[in-house]
């Protein structure tokens, strides 16, 4: 099969490199990619956003099946098109891809399938926001109704900080996501991400991880799209992951169903696990990043089986299957991520960090230039390590870090600490 995978991250560069352990794979193309990628696939220069030139381009060089990478062109309806042109795409249609697309959305959602999620108002003026976070007070949690990268989410401390972050909102701070605001109670507990597979109706879990959002050790500096990631999560025990996919995951789906918007593709579930048990933080619609660099290199299934039975609807009868490993990955970012950062600045040693026993360096942010691997963007590498336990692969992972030459990036050394 001719399979392509839109995107350009370090979640790419894993799909790319499961995808390509599969026997029915026969060319792989990414649209864009990135240096690293282009070592294991075919690079196409597509605006992924144009989503006829990229049936164009699946009628001319004969793709058999789309997998698209990053939430932007799912819920912009790519794959809805696709389908109607007859190409076979992994991942959501635009209407099942609001539960990313919209956090309103997802709220009413889990209000008519009674999944246990944070107390909530959904506001279109920032005087009715004001009034609401005056009378909860705080802590409390403000977030853009649309994608905004990563960066529509404020947990405030503070009345003012709350108070800040409607008033940023309604100012066009995030443009058109934050015309509707949703503010919540903040959840308590540890965090933890999980994934599962649906077809519309059987739906299959997949693997639980612990991602890292914030930019320093110690969990202190701004939110970030997530500093590195372990799996397994020892907070997601096999008896809590049975609560999560009957209390929160396995309603959602039916609760699509009976829309008539069946949800084929993964979902991502962000969740808090409190005394009271798993509460739903906030849906994606695509595999997460870092959490799918940790992911897929404890998976021992076929991928590209598990995705072209989602996609047909023949999941039933299917298994996940993961090795009793454990993988963490670190994320080496530009200083000043996630601020103003630099492009441009030289990487090396990558050769030697992947050496390391256990070891995949992948690529998210990086082009090539006059041979060298250059630095394009925030995050810019997820060094992954495979071991027998946590600790052993966080000794493995920062052991190739130390061999990575690049003065300009940063990471953090407590990845797991959690756990450890």
């Amino acid at each position: 099969m001719h399979v392509l995978l839109i995107g350009s991250g370090g979640r790419e560069h894993a799909l790319a490199w499961k995808l390509r352990q599969s026997p029915r794979l026969s060319r792989l193309t990414v649209a864009p990619g990135n240096a690293g990628i282009k070592a294991i696939a075919d690079l196409a220069a597509l605006d992924v956003a144009d989503h006829a030139a990229v049936i164009d381009f699946c009628r001319r060089e004969a793709v058999d099946f789309v997998v698209v990478g990053p939430e932007a062109p799912l819920v912009a309806g790519l794959v809805d098109d696709l389908a109607a042109a007859g190409i076979p795409a992994f991942g959501p249609s635009m209407e099942a891809a609001r539960l990313e697309g919209s956090k309103a959305f997802t709220k009413a959602l889990c209000d008519e399938a009674n999944v246990p999620t944070a107390a909530y108002g959904r506001f279109t003026d920032a005087a009715s926001a004001r009034a609401y976070v005056e009378a909860q007070g705080a802590p409390i949690v403000v977030k853009a109704d649309g994608l905004a990268a990563g960066k529509g989410v404020v947990v405030a401390a503070t009345l003012d900080e709350a108070l800040d972050a409607v008033d940023a909102c309604f100012a066009g701070a995030f443009g058109a996501a934050g015309a509707e605001v949703v503010i919540e109670e903040m959840l308590v507990g540890e965090e933890a991400s999980f994934f599962a597979l649906s077809d519309g109706e059987t739906v299959l879990a997949l693997a639980a991880a612990q991602d890292h959002k914030r930019a320093f050790d110690g969990d202190e500096g701004p939110n970030t799209g997530g500093m590195g990631a372990y799996s397994p999560a020892p907070v997601m025990t096999a008896d809590m992951q049975a609560r999560v996919m009957a209390e929160i995951v396995a309603p959602s789906i039916a609760c699509l169903k009976r829309r008539g918007t069946p949800f084929r593709g993964v979902l991502f579930a962000g969740l808090m696990i409190g005394e009271a048990g798993p509460k739903l933080i906030e849906y994606n619609v695509r595999f997460g990043d870092p959490e799918t660099e940790v992911i897929l290199p404890l998976m021992e299934s076929d991928l590209l089986d598990l995705m072209i039975a989602s996609a047909d609807g023949t999941l039933a009868g299917h298994k996940a299957v993961f090795s009793a490993d454990a993988a963490l990955t670190v994320v080496m970012a530009t200083r000043g991520y996630p601020g103003a950062y630099g492009k441009g600045s030289v990487i090396r040693g990558l050769e030697a960090a992947g050496t390391v026993e256990g070891v995949t360096v992948f690529h998210a942010g990086t082009a090539e230039r006059d041979g060298e691997i250059v630095a394009s963007g925030g995050r810019v590498l997820t060094v992954t390590a495979v071991a027998p336990d946590v600790r052993t692969a966080r000794e493995r992972a920062y052991a190739a870090i130390d061999r990575i030459d690049w003065p300009e990036g940063f990471c953090r050394r407590d990845i797991a600490w959690r756990a450890l």
